[in-house]
């Protein structure tokens, strides 16, 4: 069934949950877990995160109502809109697909980063400098290889796109069920010492790096048009979406924090999630853990194109933008 402005609705429940939780669950869940335990200790990061999630979880009730009362293309740009005139939306929306375009970018230089903890040997033909980094060959053909993979995947149409994306989590969830084994047969509470660092400086220190995790349930608004769903539903699954999210990031923390001491996340560094995966299942776990990370990355990165080219479409229909970026294929 074709929308008002010429879509597909392709999006089912499960898809629709898939996109916003894989949104949310990127490369965040392996490389700053560490960081959130260290600013505030164990205890006093699952209380930031509670905190940041309370806060996210009310912004998301908010989204959820214009996203149910107005279930058009676009989200944020529709709303904006509505409410500040084609100026204001004009600016919000730019102000959104650069952010998209930025966590693009960052999973596209990720990813092959990642490739190199199961692959040592990638990385050897350095082409030159950027701020004493060295630009490698292999990793470069690599992220723009993949850009190019997941972009053809999202031209075919939304419906494939979905598929993966879902495939694609559960993917992640297994990593989720692995490491909850790992609490009740490998964890010790005694690991999780110091439960409070730096008091509420400390804690408040920890909150600020959880939003930066928190982002990407706004995809759900933006292709709500194609989401074959009630619209109340729609903003069910998106606060349902955030609730998974924080209660996924709290199980991760607790994970790191009773299967690796103080000194064992200090080691570990960023990557104590991969870290506290081998202390339970010794190096397939570090592998499969690997695999998940790599798994985040591609559906974060899957659902900011998806978003992003939903804020261009609503754009181009409103004349902001050049009127080819409205076109979509019978696939869409």
């Amino acid at each position: 069934m074709k929308t008002k402005h010429g879509l597909n609705k392709n999006l089912k429940k499960l898809d629709t949950l898939a996109l916003s939780f894989g949104a949310m669950i990127g490369w965040s869940w392996v490389a700053l877990i560490t960081g959130i335990i260290g600013r505030g200790g164990s205890v006093g990061g699952i209380v930031a995160t509670v905190i940041v999630g309370i806060v996210i979880l009310a912004i998301g009730f908010i989204y959820a109502e214009l996203a149910s009362a107005m279930p058009d293309v676009g989200g944020e740009h529709v709303y904006s809109k509505r409410a500040l005139g084609g100026l204001g939306s004009f600016i919000c929306t730019w102000s959104i697909v650069f952010v998209y375009v930025a966590v693009c970018a960052f999973e596209a230089v990720a990813l092959p980063s990642v490739l190199t903890g199961l692959f040592p040997n990638l990385g050897n033909t350095a082409l030159w400098q950027v701020e004493g980094s060295d630009v490698f060959l292999e990793l470069a053909l690599i992220g723009g290889g993949v850009s190019g993979l997941i972009t053809w995947v999202n031209i075919r149409g939304l419906k494939l796109a979905a598929i993966v994306q879902t495939v694609i989590v559960g993917v992640i969830l297994l990593a989720g069920i692995m490491l909850i084994v790992g609490i009740s047969t490998d964890g010790q509470t005694e690991n999780m010492q110091p439960l409070h660092v730096g008091g509420i400086g400390g804690m408040l220190a920890a909150m600020a790096l959880i939003p930066f995790m928190m982002t990407g349930f706004d995809v759900i608004p933006q292709a709500a048009e194609e989401i074959d769903l009630p619209p109340k539903k729609i903003g069910t699954l998106l606060v349902a979406s955030i609730m998974f999210a924080v209660g996924w990031y709290i199980m991760i923390e607790l994970a790191v924090s009773t299967l690796l001491s103080a000194e064992g996340r200090d080691a570990a560094g960023n990557l104590g999630t991969i870290a506290a995966a081998e202390a339970a299942f010794g190096e397939k776990g570090k592998i499969f853990l690997l695999v998940a990370g790599l798994a985040g990355i591609l559906t974060s990165w899957n659902s900011f194109l998806i978003g992003g080219s939903r804020a261009l479409f609503a754009m181009a229909e409103d004349g902001m933008v050049p009127a080819f970026l409205a076109k979509s294929s019978s696939k869409a």
